[in-house]
């Protein structure tokens, strides 16, 4: 099992550590694709699974779903969060065990997700449907200090309701005089990176799991392939995910980081739980 860099008392107290640092944003990966973002004392997660649920679900099943991380951090110490983003559906990305204790220790709790999965979701975590901010692709909504404006993801396909919007989506999110782009589960489209280019966009968040016939799941950027889409929209720095979550739908970060070398892309490959600073960017 890998253990994350700092454990459960050791990050919250990191997390606050970064607090007197307000000029500069700071990120911690806590796994698949979900991560923290801190800025002027305000935090928004990304994507986060953090329960054991899935292992659980497909435990009796041909597609055992056997961890490979130990757990960061249970969601019941995070009562500090504002704003929260589910970018789909799939339970890794929208996880009632994590969410439902979430908000119940931060009562103001903000959501931003696609519009088209509204009804899901508040089933799901049984919210009121009013609750969330939902979005469509190219609209925007600020919340908590940060900026979000969805694009389009292609979980496979860009895939949209009877109303024509999406059920897939990734964030652009503006935090202070910074960019960052979260992919949500994606292969490359056309036309997305010249979508992308409208943004400067200083550090992309980019699965690396790849796809494969044999795993029966959506499929995702490989290593090679977030290296170049990271050149290809002029991001400052890429940071990989979505892998070292489930034993049957992971990829080594080795490919992503030759890749990104050869192409001259700046990248960072964290660990779970590790810290990485606007600052860095300087």
């Amino acid at each position: 099992m890998i253990e994350p860099v700092l454990n459960e008392a050791a990050f919250l107290m990191d997390v606050d550590r970064a607090r007197s640092a307000d000029q500069h944003f700071h990120l911690w990966w806590l796994g698949q694709s979900g991560f923290l973002i801190q800025w002027q004392q305000r935090h928004l997660l990304i994507d986060p699974y953090l329960s054991d649920s899935l292992t659980k679900k497909y435990a009796d099943t041909d597609k055992p779903h056997v961890r490979m991380t130990s757990r960061p951090v249970a969601p019941e110490f995070l009562n500090f969060i504002d704003v929260v983003t589910s970018s789909h559906n799939h339970t890794d990305h929208l996880d009632a065990e994590t969410l439902k204790p979430l908000l119940r220790v931060n009562p103001k709790l903000e959501m931003i997700l696609p519009e088209a999965n509204r009804e899901f979701v508040t089933n799901r975590l049984g919210i009121r449907t009013d609750m969330p901010v939902g979005l469509n692709s190219g609209e925007s909504a600020h919340v908590a200090g940060f900026n979000f404006t969805a694009v389009p993801a292609a979980h496979e396909n860009i895939e949209v309701d009877s109303l024509g919007r999406c059920h897939y989506l990734g964030y652009v999110i503006e935090i202070g005089p910074w960019t960052l782009y979260h992919s949500g589960d994606t292969v490359r489209y056309d036309g997305m990176a010249e979508l992308l280019r409208q943004w400067r966009i200083d550090v992309a968040l980019l699965p690396i799991n790849g796809r494969a016939v044999e795993r029966r799941v959506a499929g995702n950027l490989n290593g090679p392939e977030s290296a170049t889409l990271a050149k290809d929209v002029g991001a400052r720095l890429v940071i990989p995910c979505h892998y070292e979550m489930f034993e049957f739908n992971t990829a080594s970060p080795e490919e992503f980081a030759r890749t990104a070398e050869t192409l001259q892309q700046p990248y960072r490959v964290l660990r779970c739980t590790e810290r990485w600073s606007s600052a860095d960017l300087l």
